[in-house]
């Protein structure tokens, strides 16, 4: 059979069935995952190497692993998937009391304790029945913005890291440090050889992750010594509670836990660029009528926080 006639025969079903196998990577977790057989998961996975000519999973001692290629298969195909359910999804009208949507929003947590508890506080009183999924903010969401954007409504960042034609303002911050109230080894201000001297308590391994005057006191020739890594800015206050060290972190949070959780806040003792929070989305979403009464909410939310 040649590739035409195989790719005639295929549908969404294979479409999924493939998604399933490349995520969980066993065909056990694909057919738990779509609730189907394993027999029928099987007989797919059998049919889809022979259609790209490759293995897809294979064994290595007690488990699976994606061959080379369908790494490369699995972020094509889960926008495909996303795009296929948002067809399918899509009405010409949007109607919020009567509406079951679920929103799907990427955001560190940062942006969640900001701006998050107000999205779904108005999301509950004008549509009851749709709901927000935040995902958290990975490489692929830094590395792959155009195609990753396709897959979700929208991403919290703040400007400087992604690159999408699409973008609305929420609110303006600015960075602070913080340490714990009675840290002896800082006076009343915070100086560039305190930058240089005090163990860090640093946000995201990766450099694109972390915070835009991170970036620019490294450039002023302070090289942070980091003692603890999280991918979390509310875990900032209790890491450096005890650590005798120091960490970047956004005003708007650093104010509303400092006295709950025996920290302080300090200027940076350098002109630090603003932070300004913001909603990124692809062009895909500007006429579907759910987005655009979702973007017209988010617009409610930045007057509120402004």
């Amino acid at each position: 059979m040649d590739a035409g006639e195989e790719l005639r025969g295929l549908d969404n079903n294979h479409l999924y069935a493939l998604h399933a196998l490349l995520v969980e990577r066993t065909v056990t977790g694909a057919a738990a995952r779509l609730e189907r057989t394993q027999p029928t998961l099987s007989a797919a996975l059998a049919r889809l190497r022979r259609l790209f000519g490759d293995e897809l999973l294979t064994r290595v001692g007690n488990h699976y692993r994606l061959t080379p290629f369908a790494e490369q298969l699995l972020p094509l195909v889960s926008v495909a998937v996303a795009a296929v359910e948002r067809v399918f999804a899509a009405r010409s009208q949007f109607d919020p009391a009567g509406s079951d949507r679920v929103f799907t929003v990427v955001s560190s947590d940062y942006g969640i304790s900001v701006a998050g508890a107000r999205l779904v506080a108005l999301l509950s009183e004008r549509a009851p029945g749709t709901a927000v999924r935040f995902r958290p903010v990975t490489p692929e969401t830094l590395n792959r913005p155009p195609e990753f954007a396709r897959t979700v409504d929208g991403v919290f960042m703040p400007r400087g890291y992604l690159d999408l034609p699409r973008t609305r303002d929420l609110y303006r911050d600015r960075w602070v440090c913080i340490t714990s109230a009675d840290n002896p080894a800082i006076g009343s201000e915070l100086t560039m050889a305190d930058l240089s001297r005090l163990p860090w308590v640093s946000t995201f391994d990766d450099p694109l992750g972390r915070g835009s005057a991170w970036r620019q006191m490294e450039l002023l020739g302070v090289v942070p010594r980091v003692c603890a890594t999280a991918d979390s800015f509310l875990a900032m206050p209790y890491l450096v509670r005890n650590t005798g060290g120091i960490a970047m972190m956004q005003h708007r949070v650093a104010k509303s836990v400092a006295a709950a959780l025996g920290i302080r806040t300090l200027e940076l003792p350098f002109d630090a660029v603003p932070l300004v929070e913001a909603f990124w989305w692809h062009p895909i979403h500007d006429t579907d009528a759910g987005h655009a009464w979702f973007r017209a909410v988010l617009g409610e939310v930045a007057a509120q926080l402004n």
